[in-house]
Order: structure tokens, then C-alpha cells, then sequence
């Protein structure tokens, strides 16, 4: 709730915002193969300019830094990114975990995330 009250948080909870919102598509290995994304994200705000993903995170203490996340976390919210960029081309899709320890958001940056997915893809490649 604390997030909910906080006024910093006040644009995910506004309009275009959904709750538990599916995330469902494929993304391509090295490979070339196809594996499929299917997830929930906690909130997703689909707005004019951009897109919103946000994941609830209860762990504590909170890492102070986005460079301090766990490999899972980052490669989770890139696979998102990767599959609500396809179906929004035409504006920024931007990663953010709400800390309930805080409660604090952070965001993601751009450059861990494609790291973060290329890794995951790769280590999803079977071993040829």
C-alpha cells in the first residue's frame, strides 16, 4: 500500500496502467530458434510516449543500485522488454522494479537489459 500512497509512484497506477498484465510472445535464439516468453508482470502502463513495465521485488535489504540486481531479475524484465518492443516499435519500453523495501523504484538500464537477454538466449541454445 505504501507504494500505492507514495506520489513517486503515481504514474503507474494512473491511466493506461494494468495489473498482473500477460506477456506472451517469442524471442530468437542464436540459433535460430524460437523460444516462448510467457509471464505476468505486475504492473504494465502502455502510454502515448512510452511503455511502463514494472515488477514488485519484496527482497531486503533492496540493492541501492540497478548494477547490484540479480542476473534473473535483469534477464526476466529484458525477455518483457524484448516481446512488448516488437508490439510497441514506436515508443521507448522502460524497466523498472518497485521495491516494497522503501518502498523505492529503479530502473533498468537499457544496456544490462540487452546484455542480460543475450546471455539468457545464448544459454538457451542447445548445446550443438
Amino acid at each position: 500500500l505504501g507504494l500505492m500512497k507514495d506520489e513517486r509512484f503515481a504514474a503507474l497506477f494512473g491511466p493506461g496502467g494494468r495489473a498482473e498484465a500477460p506477456v506472451v510472445g517469442r524471442l530468437q535464439r542464436p540459433d535460430g530458434e524460437f523460444i516462448v516468453i510467457n509471464g505476468r508482470v505486475d504492473r504494465l502502463v502502455i502510454a502515448p510516449r512510452e511503455v511502463l513495465i514494472v515488477d514488485y521485488k519484496t527482497d531486503r535489504p533492496a540493492p541501492h543500485d540497478a548494477a547490484d540486481v540479480g542476473v534473473a531479475y535483469l534477464a526476466q524484465m529484458a525477455a518483457y522488454r524484448s516481446v512488448l518492443g516488437a508490439l510497441y516499435p514506436d515508443r521507448p519500453v522502460r524497466c523498472l522494479l518497485a521495491w516494497t523495501d522503501g518502498p523505492k523504484l529503479m530502473e533498468l538500464p537499457a544496456a544490462a537489459l540487452d546484455a542480460a537477454l543475450q546471455q539468457a538466449l545464448a544459454a538457451a541454445a542447445p548445446e550443438g
